[in-house]
């Protein structure tokens, strides 16, 4: 049969789920004013520091008596942090539906070796949140980076909790509405949302975290690039811009350029906005068709960013040659890169709808993906 291409094409073609791809009009020359060279000890290191941190919390509407550190090792460097220096006080849940939520059970449970409940549900579910005790203290993702679900609100995450809710947000983090009141650690990278450079990883603790932390002594040696406390106390300076170790300032630069594009638009509530519009073409484009659909089961807990695709149709003979195949026929005609599954994850496609993303890039992707079915749908029955 014949199969003609569409007409017309992305802009830009990165959709990659991390890093991802970076501020619409982004040009390097944004980042001239690095102090690169510099101290990141020297006044003016420090001072960008605390920008960032200042416009963290503005940008996301972190409350004022809650901590934020840049640390790092990107998100995981900061969940870690969380891990090793807070659990071990009173008993664990851990709530995994995806593969970085199953790497936090692994570390609690085999490294930490601490005697967890565990709450798993399959790739394109999320765990009843009605069935957690927290009364323990809680580990999960807002959003399943590699599974294209989400935790949809925090209403079921009681206010009179006794444990404390440790929240791996780096897929959420500036494009859903994250309700501090009931998250106790929040950690993100600004690689994903923002389509910052990696290597960074951002720590957000309340109060309640922060007495844990002057409180409780883990039964485990802790690394120097974990420890958030001396002498019993929090060492302030970690929150104020005085890093752990040494950071690189272009891409604190960065980080600082895409802050203030955000403010620019009018803030998270835009960012928001614009990672549902991009997620609402995706979820249009599929509605009526019936060989590929969300991997997300149940509407309210599909992800707004991380969109997960799996295709149904019937006469596909090997699922995850085929979908590495579509993949690699999107990167062949240039209209979309590293828009593959995760590794981990049930085959299929992952497009990146976080908020630097363009809606028209994204509705612009749409017929590619079912050129490149066809196609391949085409060359499985030659090769058949």
């Amino acid at each position: 049969m014949s199969i003609t291409a569409p007409a017309a094409r992305p802009a830009n073609p990165r959709f990659s789920s991390g890093p991802c791809a970076k501020i619409p009009n982004f040009s390097l020359d944004m980042l001239a004013d690095a102090p690169l060279g510099r101290s990141h000890r020297a006044a003016i290191g420090k001072s960008k520091l605390a920008e960032a941190i200042d416009l963290t919390r503005e940008v996301l509407g972190v409350p004022a008596d809650y901590r934020i550190g840049i640390v790092p090792a990107s998100d995981t460097g900061a969940v870690e942090m969380a891990l090793w220096s807070l659990l071990g006080a009173r008993g664990v849940e851990m709530l995994a539906w995806e593969s970085f939520g199953e790497g936090w059970v692994t570390d609690v449970v085999k490294q930490l070796k601490l005697d967890a409940t565990v709450r798993k549900a399959p790739y394109g579910q999320i765990v009843d949140f009605a069935e957690v005790d927290f009364d323990k203290d809680v580990v999960f993702t807002w959003n399943g980076t590699t599974s294209g679900v989400r935790v949809p609100n925090g209403d079921k995450i009681p206010a009179d909790r006794a444990g404390l809710t440790i929240c791996d947000a780096t897929s959420a983090a500036f494009a859903m509405d994250l309700p501090f009141d009931k998250l106790d650690v929040v950690t993100f990278s600004w690689q994903k949302v923002l389509g910052g450079e990696g290597g960074h990883g951002v720590l957000i603790l309340s109060p309640r975290a922060v007495e844990r932390l002057e409180s409780h002594v883990p039964a485990w040696p802790l690394p120097k690039i974990f420890r958030m406390t001396k002498g019993g106390k929090l060492i302030e300076g970690i929150f104020k811009g005085e890093t752990i170790n040494t950071p690189s300032m272009l891409c604190v630069e960065d980080y600082l350029v895409a802050l203030k594009w955000a403010q620019s638009l009018g803030g998270r509530k835009a960012l928001e906005d614009r990672a549902n519009a991009n997620a609402a073409a995706i979820r249009d484009f599929i509605a009526d068709k019936d060989w590929i659909a969300d991997l997300a089961e149940v509407p309210a807990t599909a992800s707004t960013t991380s969109v997960c695709l799996k295709f149904t149709d019937p006469r596909i003979q090997d699922g995850a040659a085929f979908a590495k195949a579509v993949a690699k026929r999107l990167e062949k005609e240039g209209v979309a890169l590293d828009a593959g599954a995760y590794r981990d994850a049930p085959a299929g496609l992952r497009i990146w709808c976080g908020s630097t993303v363009e809606t028209a890039d994204v509705a612009a992707l749409m017929p590619w993906i079912e050129y490149a079915f066809e196609a391949e749908i085409a060359a499985q029955a030659v090769e058949a």
